[in-house]
């Protein structure tokens, strides 16, 4: 059994449980009543608000930010700058009974990089969220969202697309610019593309 190997600018609350073979990188904060299960590896700047479980087998990037009432399950793998708001729901098997275990049968969910999970979102296992897309509060998300989709309802449906900050974007002729990133958007074949011709060197 190897000990939890933490950084020593990591803040945990005393109520928090850490299991064993755990890795936490540096300035992270655990809050309250949480538990981080064995063979989890959290990124640097990371937060987790009260009552979050993470793992096991989990990694988690760096500069994710997890909100209160979160438990994040087997088979879900979080990039960097991911944003989960408080309450979010994640599943890991399609066809769940008490009575049968299907642990070899956990379905891979993505969260990519940047992408922001408003409170109350449920995400159905097998779902990839793609970079930087937003999703509303209580959105049920099944399936894949297109990197910087701006995503409502249920079932979801798009209403748009944001920029990197999470700004809606206002498209003319399939362009459209963002101050916040200082860079435009082409829209294509219902894909966004970032335009970098216009950015200085």
């Amino acid at each position: 059994m190897l000990k939890p190997l933490i950084h020593k600018t990591v803040f945990i609350h005393e109520s928090s449980f850490i299991d064993s073979n755990v890795k936490i990188a540096k300035n992270v904060k655990i809050w309250h009543f949480c538990h981080i299960l064995e063979n989890v590896e959290i990124g640097a700047n990371s937060s987790f608000g009260q009552n979050c479980v993470i793992g096991p087998n989990i990694k988690i990037g760096s500069g994710v930010k997890v909100q209160n009432n979160v438990s994040i399950f087997e088979g879900v793998e979080v990039e960097d700058d991911v944003f989960i708001g408080p309450s979010v729901v994640f599943s890991n098997v399609i066809n769940p009974r008490a009575f049968i275990n299907r642990k070899s049968e956990y379905k891979k969910t993505f969260l990519k990089k940047g992408c922001s999970l408003g409170a109350g979102v449920v995400v159905v296992c097998g779902s990839s969220i793609g970079q930087y897309a937003l999703i509303g509060a209580g959105c049920l998300i099944k399936g894949e969202v297109k990197a910087h989709a701006l995503m409502v309802g249920n079932p979801m449906r798009q209403i748009g697309w944001v920029d990197k900050s999470g700004i809606k974007l206002n498209f003319k002729d399939n362009y459209a610019w963002s101050e916040n990133d200082q860079c435009g958007y082409i829209l294509k074949n219902n894909k966004l593309k970032e335009d970098k011709t216009n950015l200085n060197d």
